[in-house]
């Protein structure tokens, strides 16, 4: 089985970890076959309260999460201390060494941005963040306009529902556009706002 490991930290934007949890629990709970499994994973593990006062459990701390083939790294305003947090951006660097695909959804690509991994990059994040992201690293390609921005090994989404988006792109990439298209069916997801 390969494996997707959602982060959460104190003050994660809840949509922005739970969106992709549907998306990506749905596929891999009706379809097993594709052979992915997902999980929640934290720096201690155990519980972890969100940015409006949801509170998650994480299935795994980072010590003792299974080997990743994706990681989906969430915002909110927990990134925010994290862009100083020397420990966090070496675990993020970690990620990258050994991680094939790594996404993230609007203010994650500030973190991953901080700890150097989108240097020279196409990029997205929430749209009152773009900005920051650009004084992070003058030279990433800030897609302003875009849903998400995929760049190969990673994907970046912009802010909160676009996770929902970004998770449905990465089902087409990780198992096709007809996987995707039953996923979207099985949690409804077909917006039409009502402003």
């Amino acid at each position: 089985m390969k494996h997707i490991g959602i982060v959460l930290f104190p003050d994660v934007e809840e949509l922005d970890a739970i969106g992709p949890w549907e998306v990506l629990s749905s596929w891999t709970r009706y379809f097993p076959d594709d052979g992915y499994t997902v999980s929640c994973l934290s720096a201690p593990g155990g519980p972890v309260r969100c940015a409006k006062g949801l509170e998650v459990n994480a299935h795994h701390s980072f010590a003792d999460a299974p080997p990743l083939d994706v990681l989906v790294y969430p915002g909110g305003q927990g990134t925010r201390p994290q862009l100083h947090d020397e420990a966090q951006l070496d675990w993020v660097r970690g990620q990258r060494a050994t991680v094939p695909l790594l996404t993230s959804v609007c203010t994650g690509s500030l973190v991953y941005a901080a700890a150097g991994l989108l240097s020279h990059r196409p990029a997205t994040t929430h749209w009152g963040s773009l900005d920051v992201l650009a004084q992070l690293d003058p030279t990433i390609d800030v897609r302003r306009d875009q849903r998400y921005v995929d760049d190969g090994d990673i994907i970046t989404a912009a802010g909160v529902s676009a996770g929902i988006d970004m998770a449905l792109h990465l089902v087409v990439r990780l198992a096709g556009v007809d996987r995707a298209r039953q996923v979207k069916r099985a949690i409804q997801y077909e917006p039409e706002p009502p402003v």
